[in-house]
């Protein structure tokens, strides 16, 4: 499945594009996984690049330059949304492996070249949100597996704040084709019920938009007003191929809510799930009578933010010639399930997910840390 490597030993080398807001996380998290090489940064604006760059240490290089470096075999693509295509074609292309910040494109059609290209080329593609693989998401996809809530009957997912215009500090993006708090949220939430319960195979939906304009609260752009050109609050239900029911809210216009953010509810137990945006978190499980009680996280990677997880397991895969978990497949998937929430309200009548991606495989509890089995 993978491309000839470019002779670095047992590290693989790997190149960022896109030195937004999120790239210092990831380069954060890198200090966790030493299979990593960061050999390079690149950016539209280079200016960008240099400064993050001079942060961590690392190289910076124009985009051409990074894509023509051999010894980069993992390009890591942290684009704004709508340049996530564009890139992840132009570096599968440069025969490198790709790993897209989400969501792998802003509509299925749009993405499906990604796919095709890659198996054309005996490359991988992968896609975050790789918090899955952080310990709480696995410990309660074990405890799932193991059958501790007994067949998953029906569970709920809310994301719902007032707008990102509230601390981020160019939020107009948000607001625009590709943005909208499905695209943004729904692939945390979206994937982690994937890992947990499997494919969905139907989607019943309603979206709306509260206001045409916003004003941004943050630094340094406060005061200036933003167009909104999606749908803000999108709703609806999920009918996974296991035979699972799950009410789903992603919204930019509440104010304020008290649910958490995603309960499974099976024949024998309920599941309270942490926060599919963070990589532990407390996890709580009823049986049948009882009240909720602790349960005890039994994976690595719940202790901090590791947010390049999907990066070091697509390298380890690598080297181990097995499937990264972090999949475009599970990707491609999860958008089209994002976008059928739109088709459906437009269409009035649920929609069919076509695509059926096998759920990814689950780490082991205890797995240590560096390794990724």
């Amino acid at each position: 499945m993978s491309a000839a490597r470019a002779g670095t030993g047992g590290r693989v080398g790997v190149g960022i594009i896109g030195c937004g807001n999120i790239s210092a996380t990831y380069l954060k998290a890198a200090a966790h996984f030493p299979i990593l090489e960061l050999r390079a940064l690149a950016d539209i604006d280079p200016r960008a690049a240099e400064r993050r760059g001079a942060e961590f240490d690392i190289p910076a290089a124009s985009v051409d330059a990074l894509l023509a470096d051999p010894a980069i075999e993992i390009v890591v693509n942290l684009t704004v949304p709508l340049a996530h295509v564009e890139v992840g074609m132009r570096a599968l292309r440069a025969g490198k492996h790709v790993h897209s910040e989400k969501p792998l494109g802003i509509a299925a059609r749009e993405a499906r070249p990604l796919l095709a290209l890659a198996k054309k080329r005996g490359l991988r593609l992968g896609c975050a949100p790789d918090t899955f693989l952080g310990g709480g998401q696995q410990t309660c996809r074990k405890l799932i597996d193991d059958g501790a809530i007994g067949k998953p009957v029906a569970g709920t997912a809310f994301f719902m704040c007032p707008g990102h215009e509230r601390w981020h500090p160019n939020p107009g993006f948000y607001y625009l084709r590709g943005g909208g708090p499905m695209l943004d949220m729904g692939p945390y939430y979206i994937t982690s019920l994937v890992n947990l319960l499997g494919p969905v195979a139907r989607v019943a939906g309603m979206a709306s938009r509260a206001r045409a304009r916003r004003t941004i609260a943050s630094e340094p752009l406060r005061g200036k007003r933003i167009p909104v050109e999606v749908a803000t609050h999108v709703a609806g239900t999920m009918e996974f191929v296991s035979g699972a029911i799950v009410t789903i809210a992603m919204s930019f216009d509440v104010p304020r809510h008290r649910h958490i953010p995603i309960e499974l509810y099976g024949t024998e137990a309920s599941l309270a799930v942490p926060d599919p945006n963070k990589f532990g978190g407390e996890i709580e499980i009823a049986e049948l009578g009882q009240e909720w009680r602790s349960a005890p996280t039994e994976h690595a990677y719940a202790d901090d933010n590791y947010r390049i997880i999907g990066v070091a397991d697509m390298a380890h895969a690598i080297l181990e010639r097995r499937p990264h978990r972090a999949s475009g497949e599970l990707a491609y998937h999860v958008l089209e399930v994002m976008e059928a929430f739109g088709k459906s309200s437009d269409a009035g009548r649920a929609v069919r997910i076509a695509s059926r991606p096998a759920r990814p495989r689950p780490l082991p509890a205890g797995t240590e840390l560096r390794t990724l089995a």
